[in-house]
């Protein structure tokens, strides 16, 4: 068991930002296209955020194109290049999944001062 915790904490990244519910972020994302590998941003609000350690995951949810889109990201993968936070969130809940709902203006998220 401790040979599993070593090797999950070397895997680990330090340079994260503190990332919390209800902020409004561009994940910087490397995608391989045949043999050519480039940097797509994915922007949105991070919705949840579960687990711990190498398994911590986010949502972030994002509306494109009159649809609502989300994507669940694991904190620590080398997919991620870099977390750009935007703006935080002013929020009461440890999940927003109530924005699931909502369209428009309502879907927004109030902005911490």
């Amino acid at each position: 068991m401790d040979i599993i915790r070593a090797i999950e904490q070397e895997q680990l990244k330090t340079d994260l930002p503190n990332l919390q519910v209800g902020d409004h972020v561009k994940v910087h994302l490397k995608v391989k296209e045949g043999n050519r590998e480039r940097i797509q941003i994915f922007e949105g609000d991070v919705i949840g955020m579960q687990g711990s350690g190498i398994k911590e995951t986010f949502t972030v949810r994002r509306i494109s194109y009159g649809v609502g889109v989300e994507r669940v990201l694991p904190l620590h993968s080398p997919k991620i290049n870099r977390i750009e936070i935007v703006r935080r969130g002013k929020i009461r809940r440890a999940k927003l999944y109530y924005l699931r709902d909502r369209v428009g203006k309502a879907a927004r998220v109030e902005a911490k001062l």
